[in-house]
């Protein structure tokens, strides 16, 4: 019995959903990958300007 035959008459609907669910999936971290990077050029951006974060600061220290 093939795989497809023991999903029973909605078997298209089942297949095609999943396939639907693996490609929004995969989309979804390729754009968080590029995202990611994106972010990470806008810090290094922020700190060759002088920007720096105020975690960086020693504690007590106020701006």
């Amino acid at each position: 019995m093939s795989l497809l035959a023991s999903l029973g008459p909605y078997a298209s609907f089942i297949v095609t959903s999943y396939l639907l669910v693996g490609f929004v999936v995969a989309c979804l971290i390729v754009w968080v990958g590029f995202d990611f990077r994106r972010q990470k050029q806008i810090l290094r951006d922020l700190e060759v300007r002088g920007v720096t974060r105020r975690s960086a600061q020693p504690p007590g220290a106020s701006s």
